[in-house]
Order: C-alpha cells, then structure tokens, then sequence
C-alpha cells in the first residue's frame, strides 16, 4: 500500500479567548481520568478543561505516570497537562497572544517559511524507517520490518529514494525511485518541503484558530488549528495502482509556530473528505522539525515523521505506523553509507 501526502494552505487568522473558570484540582482531574476508561468522550473535554481551566496542582511524576496508564499514552491530552503545569507556575509567559499577536506571528511564520523554501539546498539524508501494525484503536503495534534508505533531495523539489537496506539485509544496487513503495506496504513522501511549502501558500484559502501555548525542545511556541477544504487541499492518499485506489482529500491539524523565531516546529495533520468505502479509512501524519547543518550552513528539517493509516482488510480494520528518523543531512552527491547503529534491532514504537 503506498501513500503521498501532500498539503496546500493558506492564512486566515482567529484567536481564541478563555473564560476564566476556576482551576481543575487533582481530584477532579483524577475522577476525570476514571471517566475517561468508561466514557472515551471524555478525553475531549479533559483535554479542553486543561486548556480553558488550568489546574490548581502540582504535575508530579505521579500525575504524569497515573495520566499515562489511564489515557493510554494519550499525546495530546499529555501535552495540555504539562502546559496546564507552566502555566500555573508562570501565567504570564504561557497566555495565549492577542488578535494582532497572533495573526501578525502567523504571517511572519509564512514568510520565514516561503523564505527557506527558496532557499533550500542540495542535501542527502538517511531515513531510517520501523514499520508496524495492530488492530485499529489497539495501540498494540507489532514490527513488521526495518527500512534504511536514502534520500538525494533537490532545490527544484525533486525526491529520489533508494531503499538500502531492509531488515539489516543491503540491497544490490539500488536504483532511485520516486518513493520507497518498492518495498511494499505504507510509504510516505514530501516531508521535506511540500508539507510547509503548502500549508503557507496563499492561494488556498485555510482557516487558522490559536489553540493553545506548548514547549518544544524548551521553546515556547504557539499552536494553531488549521482546516482547508478538499478541492483546495487536493491531498491524495494512494492505496493502489488502479484510479479507484486514490482518493483526493481535504486536510485538518495543527502546527506549533515558535514564538520568537516563527519558524514551524511541528505538524500533525489528517485527511478529511475520504470517500465511504475507501480501502483507507484515516491517514495521519507527524512532522518535528530540527536545526541541522548542512555545507556549514543551519536549515530547519524534518528529524521525526510518524505516518498512520487505518485500512480495511478481509472485513477488519488495521493501524499501520511507520515512525521515520531523519539522520546525517550532507550535502547533495554525498555517499549514504549504512552504520551498525542505522540497523539494529529496536522495540516495537509506542
């Protein structure tokens, strides 16, 4: 099964303002959590009592531990915790920004973006790629395989992959591709480039709403809601060779837009619009970014992807999940070579 994700946006500013209410405390927090086993529902209003609330607790180890076993790794709801935690300790650095504040940080954001698109080099980069599976909503996954393959990306926006090794076995002579569907099952492309490109063009009409405050890396960002429609988005999801095995989707996320340099430093998107029926029935993908160097000069690029599909099979339903580390960015014409550590074993992703 192969799948592109490509993105198309543009910048409509929103800005969100919390009534005040009265602090969650631990113990309304815990019977939250209690809730949450019996009442998947609940998450979301956990979730958005964090953000509108606060809490009026210290997030302690435990806290975290106990939220964990019962929201079961749950991202977001971590994440609203431990703002909800800075926020309380130091309210002023952590308030959402105004109207103008917001609207004038996004902008920055797309012309900083539109910027380093332009001015994106040459480069070489290894992905190593684990791929899993489970039953959907299990969580449960199981390694179905290892992947290392290099990725000679040019200014112009061309992509060649050439899949170099699978399962710690070197393949002879691999020849440039367009992705790595050679090696069957879910691939992903475009991570460089086209995701960020197309989320800031403006000529696609998305609309933004300031969601929260967060920390990435100790940098404060703001995080931003995002939606474009299907006929702007045109983001295609590939389950096959035939034109019944494509479907051509809308989009919806989030970003994380850092507060003083404006550059995006995370991503999380999900098709929208897949029509019924589709062998496909939910793609995901997770972007981080990271500084790295490359012919001795700094570019923010992707260092972790995490791409999900939810598909039909023999009647039931399967998560797959290809977690993607981005590793030794060189400049283009660069050999890719293989290390001990770019194949060994690791466990099962979370």
């Amino acid at each position: 099964m192969r799948v592109l994700i490509a993105v198309i946006i543009t910048l409509v500013a929103f800005s969100t303002v919390f009534p005040q209410e009265t602090p969650l405390t631990q113990a309304e927090f815990v019977k939250m959590l209690y809730t949450l086993q019996k009442d998947p529902a609940e998450r979301g209003r956990i979730v958005e009592a964090l953000r509108k609330r606060g809490i009026a607790f210290e997030v302690t180890d435990g806290i975290r531990s106990f939220t964990r076993t019962k929201a079961g790794n749950d991202e977001e709801l971590r994440r609203a915790l431990d703002e909800a935690g800075r926020r309380r300790l130091d309210p002023q650095s952590s308030q959402l920004p105004s109207v103008k504040e917001s609207s004038d940080l996004l902008e920055r954001a797309r012309t900083n973006t539109m910027a380093a698109v332009g001015d994106m080099p040459d480069f070489v980069v290894k992905q190593l790629i684990q791929r899993a599976m489970a039953y959907a909503g299990t969580n449960t996954y199981r390694t179905l395989d290892r992947l290392v393959v290099g990725v000679s990306y040019r200014s112009t926006g061309e992509e060649d992959y050439r899949l170099l090794s699978i399962n710690g076995v070197t393949q002879t002579d691999p020849k440039p591709q367009s992705s790595y569907s050679q090696a069957g099952g879910t691939s992903s492309t475009g991570e460089f480039v086209n995701v960020l490109a197309t989320i800031f063009n403006p000529e696609n009409e998305a609309k933004f709403q300031v969601l929260d405050t967060d920390q990435i890396d100790m940098r404060k960002t703001v995080v931003y809601e995002f939606a474009v429609a299907q006929d702007k988005a045109r983001q295609r999801v590939t389950a096959g060779t035939l034109s019944t095995d494509q479907a051509i989707t809308g989009m919806h996320g989030k970003i994380w837009v850092d507060r003083d340099t404006a550059r995006v430093l995370r991503i999380e998107s999900e098709a929208t619009d897949l029509p019924p029926g589709f062998i496909v029935t939910a793609a995901r993908r997770i972007i981080d970014y990271g500084w790295v160097t490359i012919n001795g000069e700094k570019y923010l690029l992707p260092s972790r992807s995490d791409v999900r599909l939810t598909s039909r099979s023999d009647g039931k339903l399967f998560d797959t999940r290809n977690t993607i580390l981005f590793k030794d960015y060189q400049k283009y014409g660069t050999d890719v070579v293989i290390t001990d550590d770019d194949v060994k074993e690791e466990a099962a992703p979370q």
